[in-house]
């Protein structure tokens, strides 16, 4: 494993990010700039929150005013009590621009929520999962067998996006040619003009009405058939959901969910995985010791990464929270990222420990009503990827920076340069 690159944010920047994080007033703090994930160096950040002010007011940022939640067990009660912190109407920090509002369930409360949740939830179900098995490690051989041994190649591109797209496609039973269109729609749902990913907001939202307008082909002839058991079918034909081709913003907004729920959490754990494990190369050498650990790496993985760094609620009341006095209708920011790190939930929680007991208790895909549906689907993508990959390569080298995504949503990556050698 490559120890002469920076493959986190080189010390000096930990170090700047650092005397800043602890030199400035508390009440200044912003952890939600792009720029700090973008440059790896928002740790020092939620550090301090956590020790001293785990529920913190921001009252000044380009999203306007927001708590910050930062310690585990906060979090979790912040995500467990819907009936007074409100999904809508949205996750995210930034507020919906009021002439392009995309409504979606994880954006819902209970009733509307489960209702239109369930309709869709059978596609990540057991008996599906197990038929899903053998397409998705038949698919990752191939995928495999296919790099470049000995030779430098971007794995974003190569392993995770083509992964994630693959499935993507199958749960959508979308056209398999033109599979690479959801991973752009994944891109531009969560773009600004900052990312690099689209020039303007007015391209973003082109984009997004050609994804409307495609699927929106796909819902009228499914709607026509009898029932399959994907996505677009399950919609369609859904007691709760069948007329949501006539809400068409409600329907893209839908669409996105599932889109960048089933993309982001896969791709950029498994682009983590790597990094981690050449950032911890000990890891490595116990892994391909024990490959049975793989489960509970995969846990370790999206712990470690947490390829969404937050969620966003909206106070409905007033309530106090960690002492604090929340009013109703404050932006409440659930921190994934930082409760992931939360030093008296994971001993040495910045360490990436393959076989870490509590591993399977991280917070990426939340808790309560809004847990992340597809979190099955994601384990399993990763387990048979790892199981997989050691059958193949004795080592997988990161030989390049990586190029991280500029957002305080999405944790993800853009480039990920690696050599790999056959086993």
């Amino acid at each position: 494993m490559s120890e002469a690159i920076a493959l986190t944010a080189d010390q000096d920047s930990l170090a700047r990010a650092r005397e800043e994080a602890y030199g400035a007033p508390l009440e200044a703090l912003d952890v939600a700039r792009p720029e700090l994930f973008e440059q790896d160096v928002m740790w020092p950040y939620f550090e301090r929150l956590r020790a001293e002010a785990p529920v913190h007011y921001c009252a000044e940022s380009v999203f306007g005013p927001y708590w910050s939640v930062t310690t585990y067990d906060l979090i979790k009660e912040v995500d467990t009590s819907h009936e007074i912190f409100s999904s809508e109407p949205t996750i995210v920090i930034d507020d919906p621009d009021e002439d392009f509002d995309l409504p979606m369930f994880i954006a819902m409360d209970p009733p509307k929520h489960d209702e239109q949740r369930k309709v869709v939830s059978p596609v990540v179900g057991p008996r599906n999962l197990a038929a899903l098995e053998p397409v998705i490690r038949q698919r990752v051989q191939t995928i495999l067998d296919s790099l470049p041994v000995g030779e430098t190649f971007d794995w974003v591109d190569r392993v995770s996006i083509e992964l994630t797209t693959q499935m993507l496609a199958t749960l959508f039973d979308f056209p398999w040619e033109e599979r690479r269109k959801l991973t752009r729609w994944s891109d531009v749902t969560t773009a600004n003009e900052e990312s690099g990913i689209v020039e303007s907001e007015e391209q973003r939202r082109a984009e997004l009405y050609e994804c409307l307008e495609y699927f929106t082909g796909l819902w009228h002839d499914r709607a026509g058939k009898a029932p399959g058991n994907d996505l677009i079918s399950l919609l369609a034909h859904g007691e709760a959901t069948r007329d949501l081709v006539n809400r068409p913003m409600e329907f893209l907004g839908n669409l996105v969910l599932l889109i960048v729920g089933g993309n982001d959490t896969t791709r950029n754990s498994l682009s983590g995985g790597v990094l981690a494990l050449n950032l911890f190369p000990d890891q490595f050498t116990r892994l391909k010791a024990d490959p049975g650990v793989i489960p509970n790496m995969v846990s370790e993985i999206i712990r470690w990464q947490t390829p969404l760094a937050h969620m966003r609620r909206t106070a409905k009341q007033d309530a106090v929270l960690g002492g604090q006095q929340i009013r109703a209708g404050d932006k409440v920011v659930m921190w994934y990222v930082s409760g992931n790190r939360d030093e008296s939930m994971f001993r040495n929680a910045d360490d990436f420990v393959i076989d870490r007991e509590n591993a399977r208790k991280h917070i990426a895909f939340g808790f309560g009503l809004h847990r992340c549906m597809g979190n099955r689907v994601a384990e399993m993508q990763l387990r048979i990827a790892w199981e997989e990959i050691l059958k193949r390569f004795s080592h997988i080298e990161v030989v390049g920076e990586p190029v991280r995504v500029r957002s305080g949503f999405v944790k993800g990556y853009l480039e990920l340069p690696v050599r790999v050698t056959a086993a």
